[in-house]
């Protein structure tokens, strides 16, 4: 009977000392997966996208005429405001300092942007009628950008030279004058003009590399004058018409930004 304890107690000895061995050796189970953390958003780089909106013109036409066969001289103004769709491309770069961001930007529009006006004139040419269509083409614009960034929202604003294609057709119809054939003169006009533009946006990332944007901006083209029509006037005849050429436009858009740069790898050591 005391023989068979002792060794009760040493098998018992003896397995509680091998599970203490068992826990004592190394775990050879796998390391807990790498999940690397969300790359840091930056404003910083190059873009492309495009944009469209509405604009709408401040161009009234001023003139003066001058009729020698009754000496009538007649001034006044024409509205002439122009509006319509205007849509395009863009291009540029930004870079961010804290939460500053500093950039550049040119872009490209097409424009619907089109008005006539017209006149009628009892004492002119014995009565006669005048109109003058407005029209523009194709606009653009190289400006500078300044903007405070809250992470992916962005206020900026925005300035530069801008330049534009501009077109004026002049009719004047006298049927019944009171010395003379009927008068039926026209003219045209075809301007390129630089002027400067000014305005703001906001801009908000919705991934890393795209984001949407809203933009309002005013542009000031100068004066334009017309007076072409006058050498298809009667002799002694004088005419004489400018127009202050000023927009507004408001336009909606997209755009991709290209990252030129990334972070160095994170690697894990286990």
């Amino acid at each position: 009977m005391y023989r068979k304890l002792l060794l009760a107690s040493a098998a018992a000895v003896a397995l509680s000392g091998t599970a203490a061995l068992a826990a004592d050796l190394p775990s050879r189970a796998p390391p807990p997966a790498y999940i690397p953390p969300p790359p840091i958003f930056s404003w910083t780089g190059i873009y492309v996208g495009g944009q469209v909106g509405y604009a709408w013109g401040a161009g009234n036409f001023n003139h003066t005429f001058f009729d020698p066969f009754t000496g009538t001289l007649v001034s006044g103004t024409l509205g002439s405001n122009p509006n319509g769709v205007i849509g395009g491309a863009h291009v540029g770069y930004q870079y961010q300092i804290n939460q500053w961001v500093l950039g550049i930007e040119g872009s490209v529009d097409g424009t619907s942007l089109s008005n006539t006006a017209a006149g009628v004139f009892p004492n002119l040419f014995g009565g006669s009628t005048i109109t003058a269509k407005s029209t523009a083409d194709i606009q653009g614009s190289i400006r500078g950008k300044l903007g405070i960034a809250w992470d992916r929202l962005l206020i900026y604003a925005t300035g530069g030279v801008a330049f534009g294609g501009f077109n004026t057709d002049f009719t004047l119809s006298a049927p019944t004058p009171l010395v003379g054939p009927p008068i039926f003169a026209t003219a045209s006009r075809s301007n390129t003009r630089v002027g400067w533009t000014v305005g703001g946006g906001i801009q908000y990332a919705v991934t890393n590399n795209w984001w949407v944007f809203a933009e309002y901006r005013f542009s000031d083209f100068g004066s334009l004058r017309n007076d072409g029509l006058a050498a298809a006037l009667p002799a002694g005849a004088l005419f004489n018409g400018s127009r202050r050429l000023q927009q507004n436009q408001v336009q909606v858009g997209f755009s991709y930004k290209f990252d030129l740069w990334s972070p160095p790898p994170v690697v894990a050591k286990y």
